[in-house]
C-alpha cells in the first residue's frame, strides 16, 4: 500500500499471508529490502485478506485507523532509512539501532520499533514486556500516545487505570519503567525537553513492588538435600533445585543452556542470560563442580560428550521463544514440587527464587566478603550485591530483636 525507494533501498508495506492467526487474519508488515535482503517491521495491525484489499479505499471508522497508523508505522521506518542513506553506509544494522529507540514518532511506534529490536536480540522476556505494555496502552488510551502527551498527570491516571485493573505495583513498576526509558531516549534526542521529562524527585517516582525474597536456613536446606517421597518425578525437581542452589543460585533459562564444554579446571563456568548480550556487562560466572554437583549430573544429565547440553531439555535447534517456552515450563514444574516439598516439610514455599535468594544469604550468615558474593551473583557492582542481600539483613534483625524479649 505504501512503498518508497532511495539509493538502492526499497521499503513497502506488506500482509504477510503465510500463517493466518487465530482469527483468520494476517500480520501487516514493513518490509525493507537491501542488497536482495529483506527485513521486516512490525506494525501491530493484523488484517484479514478482505480489510487488506480494501484499506487503501475504506471509508470504515477502523479502516481509516488502521490506515493511519501503518502509515505512521511506515513513516517511521521511512524517516530513519533515508538518515542512514543521507549519511551514506546504510546497514540493517543501522537501521535496527535507530528504530531500536525510535523516538522520532509515537510512543506506541516506539515502541513497536523496540520489539521488533528485542526479538532480533533474542530479548524474549523484555520484548514481552515491551508488547504487554503496548496492548495495555492501546486499551488506555484508545489512540497513539505522543511523547508530548506523557506528563505526570498522566501517569497517575495510568497508574490509576492499571491499578483498577487489578495489576500489581511490581507489574506497574515494570511498565513505568519502560515508559522511563524511551522518554530518556526521547530526552535525549530532542524529541522533548527537559522540563517536558515526567521521572524524578517532585515529578512521577515509580512506586516498587514489594519483592518478597525467601531465604532457607541451612537446617531447612540439609531436610531438603535428604527429602525423599519415593518418587522419581520429586527427586529429579529437588536435584534440579539442589543444583541451582549449589552452582551459584543459578537461574533455570541458564541451568537449561549449560553444556558440557561449560566444565573447565573443576568449574562450571557460564554467563547468565541476563547480561551475556551486553558486552559492557559480560561477566563469567564460576561455580565450584562439587561431589554433589557431579552426582546430579550423573544421575540426571545427559552423555558427557563436551557439545552436548548437560541436562535433556534443549537440542540446540530451539529458537528464543520456544527456548523460553521450555524454560517457563522447567522452572513452573520444578516451582510446583518443590511447593509440595515444602509443605511436607513444614518450611513453606520453595521456589527457584528461593534457591539463588539461600545461596546468597547463606554465605552472607557464613561470613563470606559480600564481594565474592556478588561475583558469584553475578552482580557488576557492589551496591547491586548489597541492595540484593538489605531484605535479609533486615530479616535477621528482626529475628534478633525478637529473641531480645524471647523469656
Amino acid at each position: 500500500m505504501f512503498s518508497f525507494s532511495k539509493d538502492g533501498i526499497t521499503i513497502a508495506t506488506i500482509l504477510d499471508d503465510r500463517k493466518a492467526n487465530k482469527k483468520g487474519s494476517f500480520p501487516v508488515k514493513i518490509r525493507v529490502t537491501y542488497k536482495r535482503i529483506r527485513k521486516y517491521y512490525s506494525t501491530g495491525k493484523d488484517l484479514t485478506l478482505e480489510e487488506w484489499k480494501v484499506l487503501p479505499t475504506g471509508k470504515s471508522r477502523t479502516l481509516k485507523k488502521n490506515r493511519e497508523s501503518i502509515e505512521n508505522s511506515f513513516s517511521l521506518v521511512r524517516s530513519n532509512v533515508e538518515v542512514i542513506a543521507e549519511k551514506g553506509g546504510f546497514s540493517f544494522d543501522s537501521l535496527n539501532a535507530r528504530l531500536g529507540r525510535a523516538t522520532g514518532d509515537t510512543v506506541n511506534s516506539a515502541l513497536k520499533a523496540r520489539i521488533e529490536t528485542l526479538k532480533s536480540e533474542e530479548k524474549i522476556s523484555t520484548m514481552q514486556l515491551s508488547e504487554y505494555l503496548l496492548n495495555t496502552l492501546e486499551k488506555f488510551s484508545n489512540k497513539d500516545v505522543d511523547f508530548e502527551d506523557i506528563t505526570v498527570d498522566w501517569l497517575k491516571k495510568y497508574e490509576k487505570y492499571l491499578l483498577n485493573s487489578n495489576k500489581s505495583y511490581t507489574t506497574i513498576s515494570m511498565q513505568m519503567r519502560v515508559i522511563r526509558t524511551l522518554m530518556n531516549q526521547a530526552k535525549k534526542d530532542g524529541v522533548i525537553k527537559e522540563t517536558q521529562y515526567p521521572f524524578g524527585k517532585d515529578r512521577y517516582e515509580i512506586k516498587e513492588g514489594v519483592n518478597i525474597k525467601k531465604a532457607l536456613t541451612l537446617t531447612q536446606i540439609k531436610q531438603i538435600f535428604h527429602f525423599t517421597d519415593g518418587n522419581e518425578t520429586s527427586e529429579r525437581y529437588r536435584d534440579l533445585w539442589i543444583f541451582s542452589y549449589l552452582c551459584n543460585g543459578i537461574n533455570i533459562a541458564d541451568l537449561v543452556k549449560l553444556k558440557f564444554k561449560d566444565i573447565k579446571d573443576g568449574d562450571i563456568c557460564f554467563v547468565r542470560q541476563k547480561t551475556e548480550s551486553t558486552s559492557k556487562n559480560r561477566r563469567e560466572i564460576r561455580a565450584s563442580l562439587s561431589l554433589e554437583l557431579q552426582n546430579i549430573i550423573n544421575r540426571w544429565g545427559n552423555k558427557p560428550i563436551a557439545t552436548n547440553y548437560i541436562f535433556p531439555y534443549l537440542n540446540g535447534k530451539e529458537d528464543a521463544e520456544k527456548r523460553q517456552r521450555i524454560t517457563k515450563d522447567l522452572t513452573k514444574r520444578i516451582n510446583l514440587r518443590m511447593k509440595k516439598i515444602g509443605e511436607d516439610l513444614n518450611i513453606g514455599d520453595i521456589t527457584t527464587y528461593t534457591a539463588r535468594h539461600s545461596f546468597a544469604t547463606v554465605l552472607k550468615r557464613s561470613g563470606a566478603n559480600i564481594s565474592f558474593i556478588g561475583e558469584s551473583l553475578g552482580h557488576r557492582d557492589l551496591k547491586t550485591t548489597e541492595s540484593y542481600l538489605a531484605s535479609f539483613e533486615k530479616e535477621e534483625r528482626q529475628k534478633n530483636a525478637q529473641m531480645l524479649i524471647n523469656f
